[in-house]
């Protein structure tokens, strides 16, 4: 016997008088499921293991000074490795930022991944926040 959507779909279609067939749910329509449901993460992106923190080698070593430009991403051309040798922090209007991805000084701009989302290559989107940037090394 054939019915249609409107049918397939009602509450207690085909679940005991008065009961549903999934507790909770209105239809019988999938829902979807949040990223915190057992999906792992996309590829690539591990929080905060994206972003090289690395613990500095001995203090006797000399350390590159901050260029008014610097990004964590290698394919950058204001990627600078020396300078990833060593811990680095950046502080934004004083607050201290561990997820920045890149600054620069005399614009006074930080970016920072905005939240979960990637796009359509796979890196994430990024918010630009402005204010007072302040690099230094741990």
């Amino acid at each position: 016997m054939r019915c249609s959507r409107r049918q397939r779909y009602q509450p207690g279609a085909s679940a005991a008088v008065g009961e549903r067939r999934h507790p909770g749910r209105t239809t019988g329509l999938p829902r979807r499921r949040r990223l915190s449901e057992g999906r792992p993460a996309p590829k690539g992106l591990s929080w905060p293991g994206r972003y090289p923190i690395i613990a500095a080698m001995n203090d006797t070593a000399q350390r590159p000074s901050f260029p008014d430009r610097l990004s964590v991403d290698p394919r950058s051309p204001h990627y600078v490795a020396a300078i990833f040798e060593f811990d680095v922090g950046i502080k934004l209007n004083g607050k201290e930022f561990n997820n920045v991805s890149e600054y620069c000084i005399s614009e006074g701009w930080i970016k920072i991944p905005a939240g979960r989302a990637l796009d359509r290559k796979g890196n994430p989107m990024m918010t630009k926040l402005k204010g007072q940037v302040e690099p230094f090394y741990r």
